[in-house]
């Protein structure tokens, strides 16, 4: 049961109402995580709207959703880790891919080095070394795509402490935390 009231297109208006429609049109029904951020307009903006940006950004999305299993298993966040499993499937990473992402792992250097590198972020709360930027940029990234890492890590830390902090019902295929 989740702390807080899930909000559905019929409880509220205007602007409120407008983002529930976006997102159900996007998932085809209204994942119960975005109904608990609607009770805030203003959190409910912040949220889709960097969906929404980082969905158009440099950054694949197969690679996005590997990121957010990443942390969402760190974070013990069942929701994200269901939902982001899924939608990496969606976007073309097998489920050998979003199980080893859901480890920190892969088997490509590039995907392991973000992964390793969300998790250091992660655990040490932002404070990482100058090593850990340098073993992005070994492997390929630039500066663009490393700051759009960082914007996923932030965008999946909101959402594993809303989903964590409020138990917001999972509304997706289940996956074990590891």
């Amino acid at each position: 049961m989740s702390r807080i009231p899930l909000v559905t297109p019929q409880d509220t208006t205007g602007e409120r109402q407008a983002l529930l429609g976006q997102i159900h049109s996007a998932f085809g029904a209204t994942p119960n995580m975005f109904r608990a951020v609607a009770n805030s307009t203003a959190a409910l903006k912040s949220m889709w709207g960097s969906f929404g940006a980082l969905g158009g950004g440099v950054i694949p999305a197969a690679l996005g959703e590997k990121i957010a299993v990443a942390i969402a298993n760190r974070n013990a966040c069942e929701y994200c880790l269901a939902a982001h499993t899924a939608l990496g499937r969606k976007a073309g990473a097998s489920s050998q891919e979003m199980s080893a992402a859901q480890g920190g792992e892969s088997d490509d250097p590039k995907t392991a080095a973000a992964l390793h590198f969300a998790l250091r972020v992660v655990e040490g709360r932002g404070q990482i070394d100058d090593s850990d930027v340098a073993q992005l940029r070994s492997v390929g990234f630039n500066d663009e795509e490393i700051v759009e890492i960082l914007a996923h890590i932030a965008l999946n830390l909101f959402t594993n402490y809303v989903n964590v902090a409020f138990a917001v019902p999972v509304d997706f295929p289940g996956v074990k935390l590891r």
